[in-house]
């Protein structure tokens, strides 16, 4: 996803009402604010740890270390200097980094934590972490070094790094230091106060950030899934027989009779339900004839997964966390990525067989034996390889998407001497996820190609669906009917574009 300024929108933070329609926006540009009604509860706990970390009784993550370290009682005079050294150590990610978008939201969905008042930070320090945001100073976060449990350690250590005036960032265009970043948009370093280091980095917001988005492109990747499904419909002269609401309710599937209605609708006055001139075959093969018992069970399964970012969204995530009302800080486990580290891993399964089907629909389409056209849908066979070699790409994206679905949240390496014996990995199951998207949008603008080339090779432009009709038009406008073999990448590579605008 690229960011896309979107000025006109406003999104208030206030830890409680933020929904995945509005982290998209934040993502995209738009501003954000605090609620002035979090400043109180905000305060108030930010004045128990401080009176917590004078005291001579330890708590966890106040006056103690961390981790193997909790047990270590350190004094009032190095409580400051423990924040600035925990995020130091801890910023220890490599590999490419986030996305502007990405980091963005993960600024923010860090920030909406803080304001939800059970951290224990200043008022002060989600002012500034705001700021960064306004300014556009957006932190380098490289996208290996989590195992998702304490959170995001070492990718929201990373993030936290320009608050205090360290690191490099991306700012009006450039990388450069944080330092410089911070001195052009006119502001200074913070320096941290108690538990605020731990408060910083103590979360899933990497991860939520990272899957939340790519959720969103699955969702609109099964919709189109639906529509290019219904082009191939057309291309193949499918039996709508087995489109029929009768079949779908009998079984009472609700994501299976939701995309056979959406395929009915994509073929809305189309030749096909004209039984008069239905062709001869009965049956078609299950990647055309199955399509909404498969693309239905998928879309069930991005729907569950939607469930729980949602929820994850507004949630607290620290340790410890701060309950002003009731006097008490409580050390536990929020921090673990589980719960989302499972619907990813769950969305990846399902947004991978969207890619499987895909591929074999694609080769129904190429297969004279199935489709009942040329091989390859070239007109000159022989001498022209047509769209063969489109079906390589796709089974190599498949082969792939198929790795990619297997659990990360299944694999467990305990870390911190074995303080933390149990972590989710939920940072590489939204990685996974968001591959296994970018790859089967590229599948699916495959079979885009094959299904429009064979409507023309059919002679069939004349009479298709309503929604078919326009999917057809949408992909011809920038994509050629394919008489003489050409640069199939460039194909791909403009069907894709389509695919996207779709």
């Amino acid at each position: 996803m690229h960011l896309k300024e979107k000025k006109q929108s406003l999104v208030t933070l206030n830890g409680q009402h933020l929904t995945l329609a509005e982290a998209e926006l934040i993502a995209r540009g738009a501003r954000i604010k605090i609620s002035s009604a979090t400043k109180v509860k905000i305060e108030k706990s930010a004045k128990l740890v401080s009176r917590c970390a004078q005291q001579a009784t330890p708590v966890y993550g106040v006056n103690t270390g961390f981790g193997y370290f909790a047990s270590h009682k350190i004094s009032e005079d190095e409580l400051k200097v423990l924040q600035i050294n925990l995020i130091k150590s801890h910023a220890a990610g490599f590999g490419k980094t986030l996305s502007i978008a990405e980091t963005r939201l993960a600024m923010a969905l860090r920030l909406n934590v803080l304001i939800k008042g059970y951290t224990g930070v200043r008022y002060q320090l989600c002012q500034a972490l705001l700021k960064l945001i306004q300014a556009g100073i957006y932190p380098l976060i490289p996208e290996f070094g989590s195992v998702g449990a304490s959170g995001d350690l070492a990718p929201l250590a990373h993030l936290a790094l320009p608050l205090v005036g360290l690191g490099d960032v991306h700012y009006q265009g450039a990388v450069t230091t944080a330092e410089y970043a911070l001195a052009c948009a006119n502001l200074k370093p913070i320096e941290l106060s108690y538990k605020e280091g731990l408060g910083l980095i103590n979360g899933t917001q990497i991860m939520l950030a990272v899957g939340a988005l790519a959720l969103i492109e699955a969702q609109k990747v099964i919709q189109k899934a639906n529509r290019i499904t219904a082009l191939t419909y057309e291309g193949l002269c499918g039996n709508t027989d087995a489109l029929d609401p009768l079949l779908h309710q009998v079984r009472g599937q609700l994501g299976q009779i939701e995309v056979a209605q959406k395929i009915r609708e994509e073929l809305k006055g189309s030749a096909l339900w004209n039984k008069k001139k239905r062709k001869s075959k009965i049956q078609d093969p299950y990647s055309l004839r199955c399509a909404p018992q498969v693309h239905g069970p998928s879309q069930e399964a991005i729907a569950y997964a939607v469930q729980v970012v949602e929820r994850e969204l507004n949630a607290a995530t620290d340790n410890p966390l701060v309950f002003s009302e009731k006097g008490q800080i409580l050390s536990g486990g929020n921090f673990h990525g589980q719960p989302l580290a499972l619907a990813y891993d769950f969305a990846a399964m399902a947004v991978s067989e969207i890619a499987n089907i895909s591929e074999r629909r694609l080769e129904v389409l190429l297969n004279p034996h199935l489709s009942g056209l040329p091989p390859f849908l070239t007109p000159y066979e022989g001498t022209h390889s047509g769209y063969m070699a489109a079906q390589y790409l796709s089974a190599s994206l498949v082969n792939q998407g198929k790795l990619l679905a297997n659990p990360a949240c299944t694999d467990s390496i305990p870390g911190n001497v074995g303080v933390e014996d149990h972590v989710s990995m939920g940072m590489t199951s939204a990685r996974k996820l968001r591959e296994l998207v970018q790859n089967t949008s590229v599948v699916l603008a495959v079979e885009l190609l094959a299904a429009a080339q064979a409507i023309d090779l059919r002679k069939r432009t004349h009479d298709l669906g309503e929604g078919t009709q326009r999917t057809y038009l949408a992909l011809r406008k920038r994509v050629p009917v394919l008489i003489e073999d050409r640069i199939v990448a460039e194909d791909v590579q403009r069907a894709l574009e389509v695919f996207n605008d779709l």
